[in-house]
């Protein structure tokens, strides 16, 4: 008997096994896909993500992702008890900004962001300090959605939800914000609220104080009214109070912050990799906003600067428009904002892949410099902003010294080499807050910029060989008790490892 059959017919038997369990595991992939898309909310009825409609960015009990519910309410806690009896706060979302007749993506306004969670435009909110568990009590002022706007722009959250959701007391219509305001002007001794003094048609206003104003103009007597109300005695500025609570990243903060750190450094990883002689600049800021964006970033956290060869000694050179040329170094100083976090991470690269001599010389005395100053943002250390930026002179002149700088009497030059600031606070915003003591020394908590640069423009004071050579390197740094920890880590900056980025030879596509 051949033996043919039989083994035909045990292979044909083993191909309808394999077949079947096949169909199974897809059968069971099927249901797990159908159990998560009956999980999330399709189309989604908040105006935001939440956890119902988007399991698959927050976990539960958070409110944005990687910030829970209860973060957002200690938060509120305590600013409320840092405020005095008898007072209030006054906040306002953003206004949506048009090009064309066409919204741009809606950022919320920061204060806002950072006290609510809620991302919606159209809002508005008042906490009033009482004597109860909670210590306040919050009215959280919204636009509710109609058919016509939840046909054109998509739900808005319901009143139900934001007090579910987002622990406010009570949820009522934007509409009926100049009544309750009218009220607490009457009922509060001190009111938190960021408007220009007198609300000066020549001062400049915030995105909050535009957006308040604008739904305070039912008609012109009551608008200036109540102008007049808050910009009398009972007005305080919200803004440092907020900012002295944001100063200080929690841990959460720091893991989001992390995070957003790690895409941007990956990015320029890979875009040191992706760079080449002939493109344009354009290209290369392009290509690191695209690599952030995949990994999730929800937008570049501000307008990059890609500065190749003289171009870089500009220090906000946003034109990114001339072609790289053989040899040049690439400044890149870029970075995205990741669920309300901002990175700010700058790099100097080759664009043919090594440094020349007189480069890798000046590269590595800027290094030394910002190494030793990383090493400074620790509470232990004790140093301010303000004298860790005396630090960035002294140190960068004792290295540039070393490489045949001629510096003048007392160091002089080292002002024209490195005109700017050694760094600053980094969180919801790029520039965290514009009420950071710099002379007050540095908190175990914050997170700042250490970002000194070297930019050495053609003149006989300088050695030749190092004119028209920029370099920059930013690092985003949280300060720790004893130790600080480089966030930004991700982001090669060793000559070893950017040349081995530019060369691929880290492992990494450059897409």
């Amino acid at each position: 008997m051949s033996l043919r059959p039989l083994i035909l017919g045990s292979a044909a038997r083993t191909a309808r096994t394999l077949v079947r369990q096949c169909q199974r595991t897809q059968r069971l992939y099927a249901t797990e896909a159908t159990q998560l898309a009956n999980i999330a909310l399709k189309p989604t009825i908040y105006g935001q993500p939440l956890d119902p409609s988007h399991p698959h960015l927050l976990k539960n009990g958070e409110l944005t992702p990687g910030i829970t519910s209860q973060e957002y309410e200690t938060r509120r806690r305590a600013l409320m008890d840092s405020l005095p009896p008898h007072s209030a706060v006054i906040c306002a979302a953003a206004q949506v900004k048009y090009m064309s007749g066409r919204a741009y993506k809606f950022r919320q306004d920061s204060d806002f962001w950072y006290l609510t969670g809620f991302e919606e435009p159209g809002a508005a909110f008042i906490m009033e300090k009482d004597s109860s568990s909670r210590g306040y009590r919050m009215t959280l002022f919204h636009t509710p959605s109609t058919p016509s706007t939840a046909q054109w722009d998509g739900a808005r959250t319901s009143a139900e939800d934001v007090v579910r959701l987002f622990r406010a007391d009570n949820a009522r219509p934007v509409d009926e914000l100049l009544d309750s305001l009218r009220r607490v002007m009457a009922e509060t001794d001190h009111v938190y609220v960021d408007l220009p003094p007198g609300g000066g048609p020549k001062r400049s206003r915030s995105a909050s104080t535009k957006s308040l104003l604008k739904y305070l103009s039912r008609t012109s007597q009551e608008h200036d009214s109540l102008l007049e109300s808050l910009s009398g005695q009972k007005r305080r500025p919200l803004a440092p109070e907020v900012g002295r609570l944001r100063a200080i990243k929690s841990e959460a903060e720091q893991n989001v912050m992390r995070a957003a750190a790690d895409i941007s450094g990956q990015a320029h990883t890979k875009t040191m990799r992706f760079a080449r002689p002939g493109l344009s600049e354009h290209v290369l800021g392009a290509h690191f906003e695209y690599l952030c964006a995949r990994d999730g970033a929800q937008r570049p956290a501000y307008v990059p600067v890609v500065a190749s060869g003289p171009n870089a000694l500009t220090i906000h050179y946003t034109s990114n428009n001339q072609l790289i040329r053989e040899n040049e170094l690439v400044l890149v100083d870029a970075g995205c904002e990741y669920n309300g976090y901002a990175s700010d991470i700058t790099r100097t690269f080759p664009v043919s892949g090594a440094f020349t001599s007189a480069q890798a010389d000046l590269y590595g005395a800027l290094l030394s410099a910002q190494k030793q100053l990383v090493a400074l943002c620790t509470a232990r250390a004790g140093v301010s902003l303000a004298q860790l930026h005396h630090k960035s002179v002294e140190f960068l002149g004792r290295e540039l010294r070393q490489i045949g700088f001629d510096l003048g009497m007392a160091g002089g030059r080292v002002a024209e080499l490195y005109p700017h600031f050694v760094g600053h606070p980094v969180g919801i915003d790029l520039h965290e807050s514009s009420h950071f003591d710099r002379h007050a020394p540095l908190q175990a908590g914050m997170v700042i910029t250490v970002e000194p640069g070297v930019y050495v423009p053609p003149s006989a004071h300088f050695p030749k060989h190092f004119h028209n050579i920029g370099i920059r390197i930013e690092d985003e740094v949280l300060v720790g008790e004893e130790h600080p920890v480089v966030l930004s880590v991700s982001a090669p900056k060793e000559i070893a490892d950017v040349e081995g980025a530019c060369q691929g030879l880290l492992g990494l596509e450059p897409f």
